[in-house]
């Protein structure tokens, strides 16, 4: 983008020559390059205005902030009735100012998805989001130049942010679409205008903020209800949750539907769980049948195939390219399996959790061979449903786990389902924290252990991870 076209995107106004290029867009201040816009976003702990100076010295040339700040930067004033087209200084480094840096960040993203018309693909959901974004990026790839959201970057922030980075060489964009709050998806869709909307299910995952299951639902229904109608829209839906069954009445686009159980257009059976070598199934499509394997883990994996490769039909592909593509696609998920020095073999799942992902974990881990062992953490802001969510893991861990260790408080419940549905007590062990478990569990791994670590991101499970690693070495 051009200057002149940030003031355009933020004024309505036109101006020249304004010829200043920018090369990208940042809100770490450490990230900035030669030629950057630095968006000054305030945190709840860190405000970026504190370090618009830092991103300057690092080579940012733009800076949006909207509040003063200290130092001589030059300013160029663009809240309404402050703005005037006329001796503009264009002196570099140039701070601009607005009423609201988010607020400008998302104009600007809007702006610049306007200029690029490409057909856009959004996935939400409770659980799946990043592998189907993932693994629908790596089967589009092959006929399209794909812009996706880098990381978990699937917030207000993240999305415009992902937006910003659209160039002419760009011919589809996948959206991956987080959910917090009512209206928060609709504002992502608002900004992003997509053709495409998946739902991969209706979990309970961030209940404390949403309130209710059925809250998430309507939340999450934001995307199909801002499609397209057909046939320039498409809804790829899973009939096997009950709550994604229902949004068939809510879009006025086409609906293309996947599942394992339920009646739907695109289904799979056949499945074989293959351990780490992945796993294998048969899909059906319009009467014909079509088998496919992957390196992808556990038999929860087959929704994400179904999901992708729904996307992947609805953009055109091809058969032939569709199962070769998912035959080889290796690709930088979550979880993934680490081995150790020790020969004890990890399945890092440690980014986050909530019942379902981590039940999912937990029959992948049933289906492996040698001692395994489940590292639990808390799952935290399931709301209404925390003793049930700890309590379904616990039943789960019962019958799948040969060794069960688990981190914080909320974990009690999990310790007591798991008890009271047979598991031997001598077997599981309790810590109050990650930091007091992460030695004393490095020393009960042995040779042969399959050890699956799972937890919500701020019970920092990542440092038993740690542990593990370096008592291997």
């Amino acid at each position: 983008m051009k200057l002149k076209d940030i003031i355009f995107a933020l004024t309505d106004q036109e101006t020249s020559p304004m010829d200043v290029r920018i090369s990208g867009a940042v809100i770490d201040s450490r990230k900035a390059v030669e030629g950057s816009l630095f968006i000054a976003l305030p945190g709840e702990k860190l405000d970026g205005h504190d370090y618009v100076q830092a991103a300057f010295n690092n080579g940012a040339q733009l800076a949006l902030i909207d509040h003063a700040i200290g130092g001589d930067c030059n300013i160029l004033d663009l809240r309404k009735h402050k703005f005037s087209t006329n001796k503009i200084d264009q002196t570099l480094p140039l701070c601009l100012r607005v009423d609201n840096t988010l607020t400008a960040l998302q104009t600007l993203a809007t702006f610049r998805r306007k200029q690029h018309p490409i057909r856009t693909i959004g996935i939400t959901g409770s659980v799946g989001k990043t592998s189907t974004k993932e693994l629908t990026a790596t089967l589009l790839s092959q006929k399209f130049n794909v812009l996706k959201n880098p990381g978990n970057r699937n917030n207000e922030i993240g999305l415009p942010l992902t937006l910003l980075g659209l160039e002419k060489h760009h011919e589809r964009a996948i959206l991956e679409m987080g959910f917090y709050v009512p209206g928060e998806i609709q504002t992502l869709c608002e900004i992003s205008q997509p053709h495409v909307g998946v739902v991969t299910n209706i979990g309970i995952v961030h209940a404390e903020r949403a309130g209710s299951q059925e809250t998430i639902a309507r939340g999450k229904a934001e995307l199909i209800e801002s499609l397209p109608p057909a046939p320039e829209g498409t809804a790829i839906l899973n009939m096997d949750d009950p709550w994604v069954r229902g949004m068939v009445e809510k879009t006025k686009a086409h609906c293309l539907t996947y599942g394992i159980f339920e009646h739907a257009d695109l289904t799979a059976d056949e499945i074989e769980t293959l351990g780490l070598d992945g796993i294998s199934c048969s899909l059906h499509y319009q009467g014909k049948d079509y088998p496919v394997s992957s390196p992808l883990l556990g038999k929860f994996s087959v929704y994400t195939i179904l999901r992708a490769t729904a996307v992947a039909l609805t953009e055109g592909l091809d058969w032939e390219t569709i199962t070769s593509t998912l035959a080889e696609s290796h690709m930088d998920l979550r979880m993934r399996p680490i081995t150790l020095k020790n020969g004890a073999t990890i399945l890092d799942d440690t980014y986050n959790a909530s019942p379902a992902s981590t039940i999912a974990a937990l029959q992948l881990l049933g289906g492996l061979s040698g001692r395994r062992v489940a590292i639990l953490g808390d799952m935290l802001e399931l709301g209404q449903y925390e003793e049930s969510g700890h309590n379904s893991v616990g039943k789960t861990a019962a019958s799948v786990a040969d060794v069960l260790l688990l981190v914080g408080e909320r974990s009690k419940i999990t310790a007591k389902a798991a008890i009271e549905n047979g598991f031997d007590m001598s077997q599981l062990k309790w810590y109050p924290d990650a930091h007091q478990a992460a030695q004393p569990v490095a020393h009960l791994i042995q040779k042969g252990d399959v050890v699956l670590i799972k937890g919500s991101n701020s019970m920092r499970m990542n440092t038993i991870l740690d542990a593990l690693k370096g008592n291997a070495s």
